[in-house]
């Protein structure tokens, strides 16, 4: 009989890194953590037309998620960007 591979606890726990309604500042932030290796993903959300007022009138919104054990991480990578752009993200904390 085969044992089943051990996961990690960590598997399939991603959390919310950061919100992003502007387009060029998604691309600086991804790019960003490419450059850093930290890794990521992105999807881009519907915001319904009622809840824009929570995103200043965005249509769309972006979603970068991360693992749980790069959070720490990519919070510091962050901090790489420039003031304009960070103030522009909506961050998640932890």
């Amino acid at each position: 009989m085969r044992k089943k591979p051990k996961l990690a606890k960590n598997i399939d726990k991603d959390v919310v890194l950061c919100e992003i309604t502007n387009r060029i500042v998604s691309n600086r932030t991804s790019n960003l953590l490419l450059h850093e290796s930290v890794p990521f993903s992105k999807n881009w959300h519907r915001v319904p037309f009622f809840k824009r007022r929570t995103y200043n009138g965005a249509r769309n919104v972006c979603v970068i998620s991360i693992s749980r054990t790069q959070y720490s991480r990519a919070r510091r990578v962050l901090d790489l960007l420039e003031d304009r752009d960070y103030n522009r993200l909506l961050l998640n904390i932890i």
